[in-house]
């Protein structure tokens, strides 16, 4: 997936790294990455995660575990979730790590909402979206309708929580989930 600019998190305020611009350009952005290897780094993280899939094939949610919205928001989805469709690993465990590096993210970066599925990962507005889905009614059909929004207004909203989230809601010394 090419992007134009890099996020890199600091200590509460992104610094943005600007990176040459794509051979093509692209008008649709998307904001999930595919985890087919198309590189041999891919392949490796995707390989040494493939045992967070093989025996329970269910999403996993990775979340800031210090952050008290994070926290809020995964026991939101945990009381929204009667099927139990969805796991949860807090970004700064060991296999957050892993799998934000599986997603293509560092492994420090702990500036988003993550969902990986088997196949794919989902960040920022996309994958508070993708997460809706999955939890119980009426969650999926807003879901449906806020994908209308488009994604630089969903993503700016989401950035402006994100880098004001300790702020506002405060952090914990550990990760309560």
């Amino acid at each position: 997936m090419a992007m134009n600019m890099i996020a890199a998190a600091g200590t509460g305020c992104n610094r943005f790294l600007a990176l040459p611009p794509p051979k093509r350009v692209s008008r649709k952005r998307v904001r999930s990455a595919t985890l087919s290897p198309a590189k041999s780094v891919s392949e490796d993280w995707v390989e040494a995660t493939s045992s967070y899939f093989d025996q329970d094939t269910r999403p996993i949610m990775l979340f800031d575990g210090v952050c008290n919205l994070c926290n809020g928001g995964v026991k939101f989805v945990r009381d929204h979730d009667h099927k139990r469709s969805i796991r949860f690993e807090a970004l700064q465990s060991e296999g957050g790590r892993k799998l934000l590096r599986r997603a293509g993210r560092a492994p420090d970066d702990i500036s988003s909402v993550v969902l990986v599925e088997k196949d794919r990962a989902y960040i920022k507005s996309e994958a508070v979206l993708k997460i809706m889905e999955y939890i119980d009614l009426p969650f999926p059909q807003l879901a449906f309708f806020l994908q209308f929004v488009p994604l630089f207004i969903r993503d700016f909203a989401y950035d402006n929580v994100a880098d004001n989230r300790y702020t506002f809601f405060g952090r914990s010394d550990s990760c309560e989930i």
